[in-house]
């Protein structure tokens, strides 16, 4: 899911670079970039070779009504066929990438519990041969709590997961049916208490608000279930009604009504306060956990780190060794679409070794827009560090100074430290408002500097 959230973002810089264009409301002092070659040398090695992998397997069971992710329900999965085909890309974007660490694996969808563990397996094994995993390197799966999934948990684990994300999604009976879930609230609870047994410390539990007709006292009740599940990572996922879904129908017809903004809003400061009294942190926008447990490959995702995408309609961000042997690692980076329909991808794998059907070469700006988005929805916030292995300036507060930034400052909303910069708590919560700002700030100073 995560990699499907992180392309939504995506169009929605776009739409949001479009906006602030209109907006001449800000007043730039002079820049204090500073270059430091030093710096940009150190950093250079640490970027270029490593990256994380993310694997999209693309079948469900059914289609849940909300979903519009890319996903395919089949009842005749080629499993051999997939298995060689998802080894074989691994294999491939591996050696272009011309990384030689992996710090983790994350196996998302469709439902990549419904695929064979030997499946798994010999994607952790493709990498395995090519690469060598960090120390305490993670692999997690995504799993519906269904009692097939539940019966495969152990098989998972003895091929090399060491991390479970349930698709929990609701405690709610009539919400799991109107979701078009296949679990039902027992399945979910079980499945948790297995996972616990065979993953210890090393669960994650997806969990949904904003559904149809909840309330804020229904919501409370259920994340005193969660947390009674104790469990050491929580992600929350605000409902989305997708065009295109069935729930979009159901909501354009009236045939049901989702909360409004407000009680959105509420449910969530509501998630935040229960969650971290109880131990679970705010780590980003989205994701709480006991300390220690912070997903290390979403947190790869929104530090700008190299990310490889295997499957139908993966998604990737790395620099292709050619490219880093050109520009001597600096420049190059490539934002990488794989085939979406499956037997379209396995043709194309088995034909070229891989089935990338989209590169889009990313500019500098470009890659300090998504690292200023994505980095400001994290408790660090954005860190001079991250960003100076984009390019080499010092000081991310060189943009800080500007009368609007200052603005949020008084307000309570960013604080800018030694570190870089970061969203208050209030911040956080209006983090929508405050981004096309600053992505206007951002593309004031990329053109006073001549960054493209």
């Amino acid at each position: 899911m995560v990699n499907t959230e992180l392309e939504r973002m995506s169009t929605a810089l776009h739409k949001m670079r479009a906006r602030v264009l209109l907006d001449n409301l800000f007043s730039l002092r002079p820049s204090r970039w500073k270059s430091s070659q030093v710096m940009k040398e150190a950093l250079r090695d640490t970027l270029d070779d490593e990256a994380t992998l993310y694997v999209h397997w693309p079948y469900c069971a059914r289609r849940c009504t909300y979903c519009n992710f890319n996903k395919y329900i089949s009842k005749s999965v080629e499993h051999t066929r997939m298995a060689d085909c998802l080894a074989k890309e691994t294999s491939t974007l591996l050696q272009l990438s011309g990384v030689s660490r992996v710090k983790s694996i994350f196996f998302g969808g469709g439902t990549p519990s419904l695929a064979l563990p030997s499946t798994v397996g010999k994607v952790i094994d493709t990498v395995a041969d090519h690469v060598t995993f960090t120390e305490g390197s993670e692999v997690t799966l995504e799993a519906n709590p269904t009692h097939l999934a539940i019966g495969k948990l152990k098989d998972f684990q003895h091929v090399g997961v060491n991390r479970l994300s349930v698709g929990v999604q609701a405690l709610n009976t009539e919400d799991l049916k109107l979701l078009g879930r296949d679990h039902s609230v027992t399945e979910a609870l079980r499945c948790v208490e297995a996972a616990k047994c065979v993953f210890p410390e090393h669960v994650s539990v997806d969990l949904m608000f904003g559904r149809p007709g909840q309330s804020v006292e229904a919501w409370r009740k259920e994340l005193h279930q969660v947390i009674d599940m104790d469990v050491n990572h929580v992600s929350l996922y605000q409902l989305t009604v997708e065009r295109g879904t069935q729930l979009f129908k159901w909501v354009d017809s009236g045939h049901v009504t989702v909360p409004d903004n407000d009680t959105m809003a509420d449910m969530y400061i509501a998630a935040v306060e229960l969650l971290e009294a109880h131990g679970l942190e705010r780590y980003e926008v989205s994701n709480f956990a006991k300390q220690g447990s912070e997903s290390k490959h979403n947190q790869a995702y929104w530090q700008g780190s190299q990310y490889i995408g295997v499957g139908p309609g993966a998604h990737g961000r790395f620099i292709p060794v050619t490219k880093q042997q050109a520009n001597n690692g600096q420049h190059g980076r490539e934002a990488r679409i794989q085939t979406l329909e499956p037997d379209n991808w396995m043709f194309e794998v088995e034909k070229f070794g891989h089935a990338t059907r989209k590169i889009i070469s990313q500019s500098t700006k470009v890659r300090l827009e998504e690292l200023l988005c994505l980095g400001l929805r994290t408790r660090e916030g954005v860190t001079n560090v991250n960003w100076s292995k984009v390019i080499d300036i010092s000081y991310l507060q060189s943009f800080g100074s500007s009368e609007r930034c200052q603005q949020f400052v008084e307000e309570g909303l960013l604080r800018f430290e030694q570190s870089g910069v970061r969203a208050t708590s209030k911040g956080l919560l209006i983090l929508d408002t405050i981004l096309p700002h600053l992505l206007y700030e951002l593309g004031q100073l990329c053109d006073n500097e001549g960054v493209t």
